[in-house]
C-alpha cells in the first residue's frame, strides 16, 4: 500500500488542510477544495511582480512520503508570463496549484519533477528513508492564498497530496529581496523577462581563475541549444543569463573515483550509485544563487571532463562542459528539464525488460498505443504510415546491447574519458548506416522500442536525440517544446 503522510506546519505562516491517503484509492480521497475558475485571471488583481519562492522538505520511502514547510521568501523579480497563468501542459510526475483562499479562484500552476520522485524509485528507497530539498515559485500573492501539490496516481490522473496556507503579510513570511553579490553575464537578452522564456546558467567546480572558462563555456553551449531546432526558430524568444560562482578548486566530486570536493554548489557525479549522474541535494543554496536573474529554467554546467550530467522537469540540467559530447548532453537534458521528455533509448544499463503496460504513459514522445486511433501524436502521421510503424529492431537491438556490454567494461576499467569518446564516436557512425537503409526513416509512425522499455512503448520516429546521439529532436519533440516555449512568451 502506498501512502501519502502530511506534515502540520506553524499556523501563522502555513496550515495544513489534508489528510494521509492512499494514492490508489482515489475514491477514498474527496478534495475538498474546489476552484471557481479554469481560465487565467487579472494578474494585477492578485499578484505583484515579485517571486515567492515557498520552501519544503520532501520525506519518504519507496512507500511513504511526506512534506514539511520550511520557508517562504522572496526570490527576486517575477520572470513567468502575467498572461498565461495556468498550466494547460500539465506535465510531470507532481503538480502545484496557487488558489485564492478567499475566492477559490486558480491563480497558478506548473506541473514538475522532483529528486526526491527519481530517488523513490531506487533500492536504496526500499530500505531506508531520505529527505530531500525542494521549492515551488510562483508570483507574489497580494492576499492569502492555498498552495496545493498533486501526485499523479496509478492512473496517471493527479490526486491532491498536500494542502498548505500562506498569508503573505504574515510576519513569518520574509519579503525581503537577496543582495546579490555574484557577477552576471548577459548571454543573450531580447525583451523582458515577463515576456520571454528565460534561462540561467549556472556553474560549479570552477576555480576563481576559470571565470573565463566558464563564460565562454557559457556562451559555446547556449549557442549549441540555440542552434538546435525548435530553438533556433524561437531564438528571439529565449534569454539567457550567467551567474558566476568562483569555486576554491577546479572540479567537482567523482565518487566512483575516490574524487571528492566542496564545490559551491555541490554538485557530485555517482548520484543514486550511478556513475555518470550528476546532480546536488544542496536546493537553497542553488535557489539563491539562481536569484540573482530572472529564470524559469537553469542549467548547471559541471568543470569536469567525465561524460555526465542530468535533467529534471522543471528543476534543472547539468552539463559536464569539457566532454567531447558535451553539446549533445546540453540539449539532450533540455529536453528534460523543459519539455519533460521522456528517454527513447532502451538499451542502455538502466533498462529494464518489459512491463506490463497498461495505462498510457504521460510524457508527450512516448505512448504504450493502447488507443492507437488517438495517437497523441496522429495528426503529425501520414495516412499511408502503418501503425506500429516496422523498422530493423532486431539488427539494431543486437548492435545497441553489445555496445552497452563494451560500455560497461570500459567504465569498470576506469579507462581514460578519450577511450570512452570514442566507443561512442564507433557508434553513431555505425547507428547511420543502419538508419540508412530504414524506409521509414524519415516519417512520424510508432517505432516499438522506447522509455527504457525493448517492447511495449513506442516513440514518435526512428531517431531523436532523445534515442542517440544525433542532434536533433523529432518533429513530437521540437512540437513539445514549441508548446513550452509559448507558455512563457506570450
Amino acid at each position: 500500500m502506498y501512502k501519502i503522510l502530511i506534515i502540520a506546519a506553524s499556523t501563522l505562516l502555513f496550515s495544513c488542510n489534508s489528510k494521509p491517503k492512499t494514492v490508489t484509492e482515489s475514491a477514498q480521497f474527496v478534495d475538498s477544495i474546489t476552484v471557481v475558475n479554469q481560465g487565467d485571471v487579472s494578474f494585477e488583481t492578485f499578484f505583484t511582480p515579485k517571486t515567492m519562492r515557498l520552501d519544503y522538505f520532501h520525506t519518504g520511502n519507496a512507500k511513504t512520503e511526506s512534506f514539511a514547510i520550511d520557508q517562504a521568501l522572496s526570490d527576486g523579480p517575477w520572470a513567468g508570463s502575467s498572461k498565461i497563468l495556468i498550466d494547460k501542459l500539465e506535465l510531470g510526475p507532481y503538480l502545484f496549484e496557487v488558489i485564492d483562499a478567499a475566492s477559490k479562484a486558480l491563480l497558478y500552476s506548473r506541473g514538475y519533477a522532483s529528486i526526491f520522485g527519481e530517488w523513490q524509485t531506487t533500492p536504496e528507497a526500499e530500505s531506508q528513508y531520505g529527505t530531500f530539498h525542494e521549492s515551488l515559485r510562483f508570483p507574489w500573492p497580494l492576499n492569502p492564498i492555498i498552495v496545493k501539490i498533486k501526485k499523479r496516481n496509478t492512473l496517471n490522473k493527479f490526486e491532491t497530496i498536500f494542502t498548505t496556507t500562506v498569508d503573505p503579510s504574515s510576519r513569518l513570511v520574509n519579503p525581503a529581496d537577496r543582495k546579490a553579490t555574484e557577477v552576471v553575464d548577459a548571454i543573450q537578452v531580447n525583451g523582458p523577462a515577463a515576456d520571454k522564456l528565460d534561462i540561467v546558467i549556472l556553474g560549479d567546480g570552477y576555480s576563481k581563475a576559470e571565470m573565463a572558462k566558464f563564460r565562454a563555456d557559457a556562451k559555446r553551449l547556449s549557442a549549441s541549444l540555440m542552434n538546435a531546432e525548435p530553438f533556433r526558430t524561437r531564438v528571439q524568444d529565449i534569454n539567457i543569463r550567467a551567474v558566476e560562482t568562483p569555486a576554491d578548486e577546479s572540479g567537482v566530486s567523482r565518487p566512483h573515483f575516490g574524487i571528492n570536493k566542496r564545490s559551491p554548489l555541490s554538485v557530485r557525479y555517482s548520484t543514486f550509485d550511478s556513475e555518470r549522474y550528476a546532480l546536488s541535494y544542496d536546493n537553497k543554496t542553488i535557489r539563491d544563487v539562481a536569484s540573482a536573474v530572472p529564470y524559469e529554467f537553469m542549467v548547471i554546467l559541471i568543470n569536469e571532463k567525465n561524460y555526465g550530467g542530468g535533467g529534471i522537469y522543471n528543476l534543472y540540467t547539468t552539463v559536464a562542459a569539457d566532454n567531447k559530447f558535451s553539446e549533445y548532453i546540453m540539449i539532450h537534458e533540455m529536453g528534460h528539464h523543459m519539455a519533460a521528455l521522456a528517454d527513447e533509448y532502451y538499451t542502455s544499463s538502466v533498462s529494464y525488460e518489459a512491463p506490463n503496460i497498461s495505462v498510457e504513459p504521460w510524457e508527450p514522445n512516448i505512448t504504450a498505443l493502447l488507443d492507437k486511433p488517438n495517437l497523441k501524436w496522429k495528426e503529425l502521421v501520414s495516412a499511408t504510415t502503418p501503425i506500429p510503424t516496422p523498422w530493423n529492431k532486431e539488427e539494431f537491438d543486437k548492435f545497441g546491447y553489445g555496445i552497452q556490454k563494451v560500455r560497461d567494461s570500459l567504465r569498470n576499467a576506469k579507462v581514460p574519458e578519450n577511450i570512452m569518446e570514442n566507443l561512442f564516436i564507433r557508434q553513431m557512425n555505425q547507428e547511420d548506416e543502419l538508419f540508412s537503409k530504414e524506409k521509414y526513416r524519415d516519417v512520424v509512425g510508432a517505432f516499438e522500442g522506447a522509455g527504457y522499455t525493448p517492447k511495449g512503448l513506442y516513440r514518435s520516429q526512428i531517431d531523436c536525440i532523445m534515442y542517440t546521439r544525433h542532434q536533433v529532436f523529432c518533429k513530437v519533440c521540437q512540437r513539445s517544446i514549441q508548446q513550452v516555449i509559448d507558455q512563457y512568451s506570450k
